[in-house]
């Protein structure tokens, strides 16, 4: 995905973030206290647990297009990338309660997910199990990033499955690329 989004502009400046390797860490009290402790009133414990969420708010907001991998684990999303959710969604800063209800604050962003499973959940008999590309939609959306594509390589543990998913899932990222918009260095 990353490629093909890169090939018009080869200058493009991209940020990786490889959660299996480099997890954020999982939500603990030092955390949500930082959170909603003011800058100027956190202790030296509440600056540091604060600095990952700060970082990564930083990069999304910077980002004009956002690519997330998704695998789908046991019908949701790996624990890692739910800590880097629960790193971005900050009350105040990534959306807000209004009057009128919540209100995403991370606005003009097109997100790509790359979600991979073994079976196939966009049709047919599993799709009720498939909770990664709902809660993706619905979580970003709710931070205000409603332009959502899924892109899916499924099927990879089923016979025959391995040998197409790669290609199906390609051909349907150049489709929808086609029409992406052009990134700038």
């Amino acid at each position: 995905m990353v490629e093909m989004l890169t090939a018009p502009t080869p200058s493009s400046s991209v940020k990786v973030h490889d959660l299996a390797n480099k997890p954020f860490p999982h939500l603990e009290e030092v955390h949500l206290q930082s959170f909603f402790t003011p800058a100027d009133n956190r202790t030296p414990a509440q600056q540091q647990a604060v600095r990952h969420s700060d970082e990564a708010i930083r990069e999304v907001m910077e980002a004009d297009i956002l690519v997330i991998g998704a695998p789908l684990y046991n019908f949701g999303i790996p624990s890692t990338l739910k800590a880097w959710i629960d790193h971005i969604a900050r009350a105040g800063i990534t959306f807000r309660y209004t009057e009128a209800g919540p209100e995403g604050l991370v606005k003009g962003k097109k997100v790509y997910v790359a979600l991979s499973s073994g079976g196939v959940y966009s049709e047919g008999p599993l799709t009720g199990y498939d909770f990664v590309a709902p809660y993706l939609q619905t979580v970003l959306g709710f931070l205000g990033m409603t332009d959502v594509t899924i892109v899916r390589v499924e099927g990879t543990s089923l016979p025959g499955g391995q040998d197409t998913a790669l290609d199906k899932a390609l051909a349907s990222a150049g489709s929808l690329l086609a029409a992406a918009p052009v990134l700038t260095s």
